[in-house]
């Protein structure tokens, strides 16, 4: 039973939430402000949190920033409609996914579920595919760990599941849509910039290759290429 954390400041939004996820099997515990979301996310086990950008005593940039100092549980923020900025910023400082208010049930409960897949190990009737080695890199997907120059990489669920669907089809040109509906589990939109943004803190992450090389290569307006 997975375990999740809500921040927001609207009591009466969150006890709705906490009514509807409880009834779709999950554990909610609920935050409302910033410095208690944060030092619950902090000091507890949670397997997603649920981050509202406006709060009070830290916003949710400034919660999400500070919990990457310690931990990469996967975050969906909460965002205004039509503020694109909010969702870019919170894309880059590593958040898993984004879901503008007022959203619909369903679709929250969507998300909430691929991003827990992504996040986690197969079970035993999925198995993760078997340990990636390509030059220097080297994908333990059972564990969910990304080992680069023999140096451990600090990889969100979700960076690691893109680095893991692109390094599994090495030399080939793996689409956007592809890589969006596999990796986020969602349609590609017009003007959507998720996958762009996990892809770039990716590239951040990874060391340089010894031949210089780029790691992975744009196609503009097609998709990415892991080069081998």
């Amino acid at each position: 039973m997975n375990h999740l954390l809500l921040v927001d400041d609207d009591p009466g939004l969150s006890e709705l939430l906490k009514e509807l996820l409880e009834l779709e099997g999950f554990v909610l515990t609920l935050a409302h402000d910033g410095a208690e979301g944060l030092s619950k996310a902090v000091s507890s086990h949670f397997d997603l949190i649920l981050l509202d950008v406006m709060l009070p005593k830290l916003n949710g940039f400034e919660v999400l920033k500070q919990l990457r100092n310690h931990k990469q549980t996967p975050v969906l923020m909460l965002t205004a409609r039509g503020d694109d900025i909010d969702r870019v910023v919170g894309l880059e400082i590593g958040a898993d996914d984004y879901l503008p208010k007022p959203f619909n049930d369903r679709e929250l409960v969507a998300r909430i579920r691929a991003i827990l897949r992504r996040a986690q190990p197969g079970t035993p009737q999925s198995q993760p595919p078997e340990e990636i080695q390509l030059g220097d890199l080297k994908l333990d997907p059972s564990r969910q760990e990304a080992w680069c120059a023999q140096s451990l990489i600090n990889l969100t669920g979700t960076e690691f599941a893109l680095l893991l669907q692109l390094a599994s089809q090495a030399g080939e040109l793996v689409s956007k849509e592809t890589l969006s509906e596999t990796v986020l589990g969602k349609r590609l939109m017009p003007f959507d910039r998720s996958l762009d943004m996990h892809l770039s803190n990716l590239r951040k992450k990874l060391p340089e290759r010894s031949d210089g090389r780029p790691r992975v290569k744009t196609i503009r307006g097609k998709g990415y290429i892991w080069l081998k």
